[in-house]
């Protein structure tokens, strides 16, 4: 069975998440560190035909209010390149607070977040990927 794949896109990093193949559990995956080449889309689709990638949630960026921000505009550039690369379904889904919410976890866990920013990314990416996935239940 084939898994979902959550994505937390920033200019500088991209957490990653998978669902396990039941898509009940996702859990944090890696973290994709953007440099100035394109190589980071190459390790995007080994990621994708490794894990067997069925469906893409990608979290969206909106403002407290809701409202579109500047990354938001820059997750929608994203999306359009992914989805001429990949012919997967891609979902956007609300990701307001999820970084917050994952520092936080993460800070329970004993894991100082100051230095481990690739670690907030990819817990952030899992955080909205569950929300997802219990959205779909």
């Amino acid at each position: 069975m084939a898994r979902i794949l959550g994505i937390d896109y920033g200019e500088r990093r991209i957490g990653l998440a998978v669902s396990d193949p039941t898509h009940v559990i996702a859990q944090p995956h890696t973290t994709i560190i953007r440099r100035d080449s394109e190589a980071w889309w190459d390790q995007l689709a080994a990621i994708i035909a490794e894990q067997e990638v069925e469906a893409i949630v990608v979290g969206y960026p909106l403002t407290l209010k809701g409202l579109a921000s500047r990354q938001t505009e820059a997750v929608e550039r994203f999306i359009t390149r992914l989805q001429e690369r990949e012919s997967l379904p891609i979902y956007r889904y609300d990701e307001r607070l999820t970084s917050v919410a994952a520092r936080r976890a993460l800070q329970q866990q004993g894991i100082k977040t100051g230095h481990r920013k690739e670690a907030v990314d990819r817990t952030a990416a899992a955080l909205m990927l569950q929300d997802y996935l219990d959205s779909q239940q």
